[in-house]
């Protein structure tokens, strides 16, 4: 059974989720190009795949862009201070709806776990990269990397 996920199919997972949750409008989500900058304080969210086909779906960025990530779904003022509680319920859920539709790629529905956040990058998930994308939102990095075991 092939565990492929292609580029392509996650990118449009990624720009649609995009679209329809934190900018109401597409093309706000585009890939990155040019030399990746140094992500001084990373912040993660992820989401495992449990099942047939385990993985992981997960989203890094900065710290800063992480919060106006959040501004932007919760409709909030871009000078807006985002408390920990929104900035933590806002990234995970981010990561559950990009992780969710990436699992409809998959040839085996499974389920899905619970958003996590944290400082840094996610810890180490089992199984291989099958995607790293590497993308602009408003001119800030966003990494969105899926593991897949298999």
């Amino acid at each position: 059974m092939s565990t492929a996920v292609d580029t392509e199919q996650v990118y449009a997972v990624a720009a649609a989720v995009f679209a329809a949750m934190i900018d109401g409008d597409e093309g706000l989500l585009t890939p990155w190009y040019g030399d990746l900058p140094l992500v001084e304080e990373p912040l993660s969210a992820w989401v495992d795949l449990h099942g047939e086909l385990p993985g992981r779906a997960a989203l890094v960025c900065e710290a800063a862009t992480a919060h106006d990530l959040t501004r932007a779904l919760l409709m909030m003022e871009a000078d807006e201070e985002v408390d920990d509680q929104d900035l933590v319920d806002a990234f995970g859920e981010i990561a559950n709806v990009v992780g969710g539709n990436v699992k409809s790629l998959l040839p085996v529905q499974d389920t899905l776990g619970l958003p996590e956040v944290a400082h840094g990058h996610p810890p180490a998930a089992e199984g291989h990269v099958a995607q790293e994308l590497r993308l602009s939102w408003r001119g800030q990095l966003i990494v969105v990397t899926i593991w897949l075991v298999g």
